[in-house]
């Protein structure tokens, strides 16, 4: 029983990802115990080292220069979407559609060609994706 105790809680794959419930298309129940901070989430959002949304996705913000069209444009994403349903596309947008180019910003398993720094650990926390979801729920048309 300890064999098997050490295996599971030595498998990167489980390693730094909340459990989820996948209602839908959506992830209704957070996945931190405190609520997301619109304004950390800004600065995820913006941050083009690690989420880098901005490669495929514009804002609607005059400071951000060089916005990507690949993806939608998120202005107004909080009147067209349920926080849960944002949730699951921040977490893993392949649940909703396996031929995504979207990151998966909350997964470690099934990955492939993963930068060797990020192995085992995902993109975001789960705070972090709480507050990415607190910023683009309030943007709002």
């Amino acid at each position: 029983m300890r064999w098997a105790l050490a295996l599971f809680l030595a498998t990167p794959a489980l390693a730094g990802v909340a459990p989820f419930l996948v209602t839908g298309d959506a992830i209704e129940t957070p996945l931190a115990a405190s609520p997301g901070d619109a304004a950390r989430g800004a600065a995820i959002v913006r941050n083009r080292e690690t989420a880098n949304c901005l490669i495929c996705h514009a804002i609607p913000d005059a400071r951000e220069r060089f916005m990507g069209d690949v993806g939608p444009s998120l202005a107004g994403v909080g009147s067209r979407l349920t926080p849960g349903q944002i949730r699951l596309r921040v977490v893993d947008p392949t649940r909703l559609n396996p031929e995504a180019v979207m990151p998966a910003y909350h997964r470690v398993e099934g990955l492939t060609r993963v930068d060797a720094r990020h192995q085992g650990r995902p993109v975001l926390t789960a705070m972090e994706i709480e507050d990415v979801v607190a910023y683009l729920a309030g943007l709002k048309e």
